[in-house]
């Protein structure tokens, strides 16, 4: 807190040392008009010192150079009936939970496309340590690789490094086995964040924020956000916990940020405008919602209850309350305002916000209660049924599997601005909108839906 504290009260100084050199700046010119007689080079003294204050005392923007997303390898994919022949080889359910996830896998609008990691498909299902430290390898390193690749960024060059990961938080941490692997600097700053659900992945980006905005000289910081599933699987018979097996599934994503417009002939491809992060937790529903815990039989889980779904609902609509007011137009504001003193419910127009919107693949009934929530026609959530359908549940990494689908699709623009809208356990949602401020072409090659994105969006139906 006290860190964070800190980090406030410096950006808060930038804005105020902004706002003092327009001050200056104008005081100046109304003395020069009044006493210099409009000599030009009391003109350039003034153009010369407001340059410097805006240069050494304007907060520097953020901006996202690349991210890449992992495409797992075609022998870990699971269609459906192998999944579900998988339940009843491994001897560890009874009838009435097959039953149960057969009615939520067929019924969820999951496709045949999802991967598993391989101590997952092993009978029966006994993940050891060693087989969850190797999934991390799977999901890191490839996607690490692709991404030093395409931005023609040095590891070593890297300056903070955040991982999170909901629910594997090991020693050495995830993040130092990043480190170990490309051999980073002896000075990266390293964070690893856990239990945070898929709201991490925007709590990841407002640590590089805080961290870039205090650097003046040219940083890297590189977020990255994925989940091990191997430590989620239940072998019991809770209903509550079953629903993970039926729907999480791998996945990886990495951003690398920058505090330049410009890294050498590599342009950002987008800028980062407003990030607002809050939380229910303070509610005894909200932060009961969603738990691990240990079933009567002693055996650990995930639980989801029944209620998670209004919970939701009440923490998107305060998160939107004060998000609204920082991107909504003037005449959408007005709109809510008014309806507000006739005691009307009014839901504002959040597609004249922003272009796209980006949110948690959880389930389809979760993604259509978020963009109910938005007042967004369900063509406007294709990016995330679309995530959904072709790679499941990946918790906070699925938000930029579906920038990709987006940008693979050529949907984003120069001036579009996208809304990601993380959803954690706790109950906590975290946001953040990009600015696209560059057109450019994408190679299919390194997109995670090269290969079959010509089935979309006609094959969810």
């Amino acid at each position: 807190m006290e860190t964070s504290h800190r980090d406030y009260l410096f950006s808060m100084l930038y804005h105020y040392c902004s706002l003092l050199s327009l001050i200056l700046s104008t005081a100046m010119h109304i003395l020069i008009i009044f006493f210099s007689n409009y000599h030009p080079i009391y003109h350039l003294i003034l153009t010369f010192i407001t340059l410097l204050f805006h240069r050494f005392f304007s907060a520097p923007q953020i901006h996202v150079i690349d991210f890449s997303c992992l495409k797992p390898e075609k022998h870990l994919r699971v269609p459906i009936a192998s999944l579900l022949e998988h339940f009843n080889l491994v001897k560890r359910f009874d009838k009435e939970s097959i039953t149960f996830m057969t009615k939520v896998i067929t019924s969820s609008g999951i496709g045949e496309e999802t991967y598993l990691p391989p101590s997952l498909r092993l009978i029966p299902v006994s993940p050891t340590h060693e087989d969850t430290i190797q999934e991390s390898h799977m999901l890191f390193f490839p996607t690490l690789d692709e991404l030093f690749a395409k931005t023609k960024v040095l590891p070593q060059e890297i300056d903070l490094l955040v991982v999170n990961c909901s629910g594997f938080c090991p020693s050495p941490s995830l993040s130092s086995i990043v480190v170990n692997r490309y051999n980073m600097r002896s000075d990266v700053k390293s964070y690893n964040i856990s239990g945070m659900g898929c709201s991490a992945a925007v709590l990841g980006i407002d640590i590089a924020n805080r961290f870039l905005m205090r650097r003046r000289e040219r940083a890297y910081a590189l977020v990255v956000s994925t989940e091990i599933v191997s430590v989620g699987w239940y072998n019991g018979k809770d209903r509550r916990k079953l629903l993970l097996n039926c729907l999480f599934r791998m996945g990886c994503a990495a951003v690398l940020l920058t505090n330049q417009r410009q890294t050498g002939t590599l342009q950002p491809k987008y800028l980062l405008t407003h990030l607002l992060r809050t939380q229910n937790a303070y509610d005894d529903s909200a932060y009961n919602s969603a738990s691990r815990e240990e079933d009567d039989e002693g055996i650990t889980g995930f639980s989801i209850q029944r209620h998670i779904g209004k919970a939701v609902a009440d923490l998107v609509t305060s998160h939107l309350r004060l998000l609204g007011p920082m991107i909504l137009p003037w005449e959408e504001k007005l709109k809510y305002v008014m309806y507000r003193l006739l005691h009307k419910k009014y839901v504002p127009n959040f597609v004249k916000a922003m272009k796209h919107l980006c949110i948690p693949s959880s389930s389809q009934t979760l993604i259509k209660t978020v963009g109910k929530g938005l007042g967004l026609h369900e063509n406007a959530l294709e990016a995330v049924l679309a995530t959904f359908h072709r790679y499941g549940n990946q918790s906070s990494s699925s938000m930029l599997y579906q920038m990709a689908y987006l940008e693979a699709k050529g949907k984003i623009k120069k001036g579009d601005r996208v809304l990601q809208l993380g959803i954690g356990s706790g109950l906590k949602c975290n946001s953040l909108v990009l600015v696209c401020v560059r057109d450019f072409e994408i190679d299919l090659k390194d997109n995670p839906w090269g290969d079959c994105l010509h089935q979309y969006p006609a094959c969810m139906h």
